[in-house]
């Protein structure tokens, strides 16, 4: 195999360590064997290696997962359309993302960007579409920068306003409050919001761990530990992904603060 072919693989002990700095020779290889094992990362890098990219990347991710979807609404997205800012709910945390990238992404010729964590940014076949954003560290200084040239820029953005997986609540899947944030920036940018519903869930499994994070006031997010298995888990499955139409930005005026709107939209998605 090529050095080519190994720079585009995950190696979570080198990620891991990088990230943890000075603390790094505290962690004993055989926890970072074990989360290898647990990603699957053997199975992810041989996807990886075949080098697709963009939007080509997403759609990739789909065909070799054996996922098959259901895409309703792409009458309500006008070809021609100026840059958007698509809204979703967040119910897997990574089919979702990639689907979203890969149709949205071929409606409008690449012309897309997440806003995602910066961890993501180590899959060199997604980083081109995105824009990644470190919330913590000295790195969190730029948070506001970034946003604001993603939403000058050209492209369409794709958000996960719970910014979050879906978790059990009431009996439902459900996201958690969407932030408020892409109203603001649409509004200031004088795009339109679409609102998107994904239909699909996580394992059991899943919810009982975030729901056990809750109980114990634990900072750390467990639960995304276990989104590449729960990725690995979807293969074969269909899931159902449903586009609304473009909400004129002109629509989110002071008659309602920008809270009470990112719940109308979040309301007006899962009615799709």
């Amino acid at each position: 195999m090529s050095a080519m072919d190994d720079s585009l693989k995950i190696d979570l002990d080198k990620i891991v360590r990088e990230r943890a700095g000075k603390r790094a020779r505290w962690i004993p290889r055989f926890v970072t064997r074990w989360l290898e094992r647990f990603i699957h990362q053997d199975f992810i890098n041989s996807y990886l290696v075949e080098g697709r990219e963009g939007v080509d990347f997403c759609e990739g991710v789909i065909e070799f997962l054996g996922v098959t979807l259901t895409v309703e609404g792409l009458e309500n997205l006008p070809a021609d359309a100026r840059p958007m800012t698509f809204v979703s709910n967040h119910p897997l945390g990574a089919i979702d993302g990639v689907t979203l990238g890969g149709v949205i992404g071929r409606r409008y010729g690449g012309r897309v960007k997440y806003l995602v964590n910066d961890l993501l940014m180590n899959l060199k076949g997604l980083a081109p579409l995105c824009i990644g954003i470190n919330k913590f560290g000295g790195q969190a200084r730029n948070f506001p920068k970034q946003v604001a040239e993603a939403f000058a820029s050209d492209n369409h953005i794709i958000m996960f306003p719970a910014g979050l997986c879906s978790r059990l609540i009431d009996g439902q899947i459900h996201d958690v409050p969407w932030s408020k944030a892409f109203v603001a920036k649409s509004v200031q940018s004088q795009r339109d919001i679409v609102p998107v519903h994904f239909i699909g869930e996580n394992s059991a499994r899943f919810y009982r761990i975030a729901q056990w994070c809750k109980r114990l006031h634990l900072k750390f997010n467990f639960a995304m530990l276990t989104l590449p298995d729960e990725m690995y888990r979807s293969q074969g499955r269909h899931y159902t992904v449903r586009f609304g139409r473009p909400i004129p930005y002109q629509t989110f005026d002071s008659s309602r603060t920008p809270a009470e709107w990112a719940l109308w939209v979040e309301e007006e998605a899962y009615r799709l």
